[in-house]
């Protein structure tokens, strides 16, 4: 049985500006792989969708930003311009763990924002919405927030 993984973000191309301007090569070197520098040669909103892009994939992932690595997520473009995700490392090792599957990623972006979404296959049995419940509940309690 399959079922779908689904991402979504959207950044302030104006917010990632401000950054590039005050950590230029370091913030860089941390989010991008120097193949994503390279094709999308300093434009912000280039850089900001493929920023939104990861976000949505570790959205899909399951993660969060503390489960993968900014760099373990890469998009690029195919020969005719349409983006394709690459998972490395720790990023590739939980998709193949939920069986997520044919990442697609839409990108777009405007004067003021980057928007991306991914949507993903995963093979094997979903998640039983109940079971998920449960377990949040009995955290929450744990931590006496209910």
């Amino acid at each position: 049985m399959a079922s779908y993984a689904v991402g979504i973000d959207m950044l302030a191309i104006p917010r990632l500006r401000a950054v590039l301007e005050r950590h230029n090569a370091r913030f860089l070197r941390r989010v991008y792989t120097p193949e994503e520098v390279a094709i999308c040669r300093g434009r912000v909103s280039e850089l900001a969708a493929r920023f939104a892009a990861k976000e949505a994939v570790m959205k899909a992932l399951g993660t969060g930003a503390r489960g993968v690595g900014w760099r373990e997520i890469e998009v690029l473009p195919d020969r005719r311009g349409k983006p394709l995700v690459y998972l490395y490392g720790r990023a590739k090792e939980r998709a193949e763990r939920i069986g997520l599957r044919a990442i697609d990623v839409s990108l777009t972006h405007e004067r003021d924002f980057a928007v991306a979404v991914v949507a993903g296959v995963r093979e094997g049995e979903p998640d039983d919405p109940q079971e998920s419940r449960a377990r949040l509940v009995r955290r929450l309690k744990e931590r006496g927030l209910l």
